[in-house]
């Protein structure tokens, strides 16, 4: 008999984990952006620290680091950083045992994220989950930026995508010396698509009977 398949939640909020392993166990339950630390990586990323505290004058983020030592540094860290009123502590239980991938277990021998049951991960998100009505709006809303974009607009692959890439990126308050994919992945969760097309000089034209017309850009 089939297992029926559960609808995943659909959490407005950008949701920080430790690791890639933490993102994939979290995409089981849920939609929305998962964002990752890279483990104690956070420390000396200026791009990432930025990039959280430009998203937290934006909307609030949900904090979701592992029970164990190393968790609490990191959380302790993004609490320094980030204020504390942008942010929704979700704390999982200390929980024995192992990762499958892993050969043995971790220095204090708990789960992390990545270990959770897919229905405790549920019970934690779900109160803040958007409801189906603005699960649908935001659906719909949902950024369509790609790299495409940004190599049609000069961002990347070109001889002066650096310079296009740190002008844009002081314009949102990032940082300089953002790869494209970094930049991509700030965009995304900043602006809207139309606010990225007025940026690089590429919105529809007002007033001119519907047709589009590329501005030349704005760099």
């Amino acid at each position: 008999m089939a297992v029926e398949q559960k609808q995943k939640l659909y959490i407005p909020y950008p949701v920080i984990v430790e690791g890639k392993y933490d993102k994939i166990r979290l995409s089981n339950v849920m939609e929305g952006q998962i964002l990752t630390t890279d483990g104690f990586g956070i420390f000396r990323q200026e791009e990432k620290k930025q990039l959280l505290r430009r998203l937290a004058e934006r909307t609030p983020l949900i904090l979701l680091t592992d029970s164990d030592g190393g968790g609490r540094v990191i959380r302790s860290h993004l609490r320094g950083i980030l204020p504390a009123d942008r942010l929704i502590q979700v704390y999982i239980p200390r929980i024995p045992g192992r990762e499958k991938r892993k050969s043995t277990p971790s220095a204090e021998g708990v789960l992390g994220v990545e270990g959770m049951e897919d229905d405790l991960l549920r019970a934690l998100l779900a109160p803040y989950a958007a409801s189906a009505g603005e699960d649908t709006l935001r659906r719909a809303q949902a950024n369509p930026l790609t790299k495409a974009d940004l190599y049609m607009d000069g961002l990347t692959g070109g001889p002066d995508s650096r310079r296009r890439r740190d002008e844009l990126a002081a314009r949102l308050g990032l940082p300089p010396g953002m790869s494209s994919g970094a930049l991509l992945e700030a965009l995304r969760l900043l602006i809207s698509y139309e606010e990225y097309l007025r940026a690089v000089g590429r919105a529809p034209e007002t007033g001119n009977g519907g047709n589009e017309e590329n501005a030349g850009g704005t760099f």
